[in-house]
């Protein structure tokens, strides 16, 4: 992207509001398809087997799909690509409830992640683009608004599940309605274009290496996140055997300090930097860790899930962000770091699963604990991912806000 376009201190305010509209529309899909995966199993008749089977296939189609992001973006504009990016996966909401077997479901899926993927690029490489030009801190905040949209979309998804509806119509409403409200959204981005003498990223190009390095911070985060998310309410269960609804309790203690952490970690970060913020939330993390695995009783282990929740929350907005930073071609770093951490997803929940069927449960944990603490060990990478407090500049460059116009 050209960074020589200069914008006025209102419209990079109206595009900080309008990227935060376009990530709430975002999660709002996801959260919209998550709650009705059991109606859709039940349409395809796949077991359960089948069912973790295709659930893969999204992770795979971002992981794909997100390297060529950046060409797209390139060729088009940063705005035309979002909006472009965008509707194909509001829309692509509706395929996996049309799908009538187990192969149309794979294939539908993979279109779900594909889409999924790169207009999650689109959208982290434009708000890295607008936290840079107002100097401070928004991408947890832009992250807190994707999990909002998640929450949003899966208690609009749970009431049409609760009411019978069917998933095809469901999923139809939610998407034209989502696209609408995603083209409304992207109207107020800032339209970043790459200058004319400007080489062109390859098609499908791997990661740079500063990538990598950014990533496996991200990497940590999101097995820990994955794991919590899918194994919290069955740690409760069968470990320290309590409840139903009090082993439910567990996800959305998670899931809440999640959305609290990222919606007011954007001050925070401002205020500390983001490796002293990474540290602290490492050491939560390893402290929640550590409360689950010694747990003897649900309170300890509810309140474990929460410090990780809490400890983990600002990490990947503040690896994209470093990722932006990190050279010359933001939206490639960028889909490098969320193929790192869409893996770390995918396979979490599944090595959980394996580790416990070899040991048991708690040393699953014990292993989330481990990466936990790695945060804490490899804060220091992300120390370009937002603006810097005086103690951790050193030799820092001029601040971005020196090319805006009051």
């Amino acid at each position: 992207m050209s960074g020589e376009t200069v914008f006025s201190r209102p419209q990079l305010k109206r595009a900080r509001y309008a990227v935060a509209a376009v990530f709430c529309v975002h999660g709002a899909v996801t959260g919209s398809f998550a709650t009705r995966i059991p109606w859709i199993a039940d349409h395809t008749g796949v077991g359960a087997g089948q069912l973790g089977l295709a659930l893969a296939f999204p992770a795979i189609g971002a992981s794909v799909a997100m390297p060529l992001a950046g060409a797209v973006s390139h060729r088009l504009g940063a705005r035309t690509a979002l909006r472009g990016l965008l509707v194909l996966w509001t829309l692509s909401l509706t395929l996996p409830a049309l799908a009538p077997n187990m192969v149309a479901l794979c294939a539908a899926l993979f279109v779900y992640g594909a889409t999924a993927g790169m207009s999650d690029v689109a959208m982290n490489a434009l708000g890295v683009e607008v936290e840079n030009r107002l100097d401070k801190s928004i991408m947890s905040g832009l992250h807190g608004m994707w999990s909002a949209g998640a929450l949003i979309g899966s208690a609009a998804g749970t009431l049409a599940a609760h009411l019978g509806s069917d998933a095809r119509l469901h999923h139809a409403l939610a998407a034209a309605a989502l696209t609408v409200l995603g083209l409304v959204a992207c109207q107020g981005v800032i339209d970043l274009r790459s200058a004319p003498d400007a080489e062109a990223p390859p098609r499908f190009a791997l990661p740079p290496r500063s990538a990598l390095v950014i990533g496996a911070i991200g990497f940590c985060a999101v097995f820990a996140e994955g794991a919590s998310l899918d194994w919290s309410a069955v740690y409760l269960r069968d470990v320290l055997d309590t409840s139903p609804g009090l082993a439910a309790a567990s996800t959305t203690a998670f899931a809440l300090t999640m959305a609290v952490a990222r919606l007011a970690g954007d001050r925070v970060i401002d205020r500390f930097g983001p490796v002293r913020t990474v540290r602290v939330g490492g050491v939560a993390a390893t402290a929640g860790g550590l409360l689950v695995v010694s747990a003897t009783g649900p309170v300890l282990a509810l309140a474990g899930f929460a410090l990780i929740g809490l400890g983990v929350a600002v990490v990947v907005p503040l690896a994209f962000a470093a990722a932006g930073r990190s050279g010359p071609n933001p939206s490639q770093a960028i889909a490098g770091v969320a193929t790192i951490t869409y893996t770390s997803g995918l396979i979490a929940p599944s090595a959980i699963g394996a580790v416990a069927d070899a040991t048991s449960l708690v040393v699953s944990f014990g292993v989330v604990t481990a990466l936990a603490f790695g945060l804490v060990v490899g804060a220091g990478v992300l120390r370009g991912a937002g603006r810097v407090p005086d103690g951790e500049r050193g030799g820092a460059s001029p601040s971005p806000a020196a090319a805006v116009k009051d």
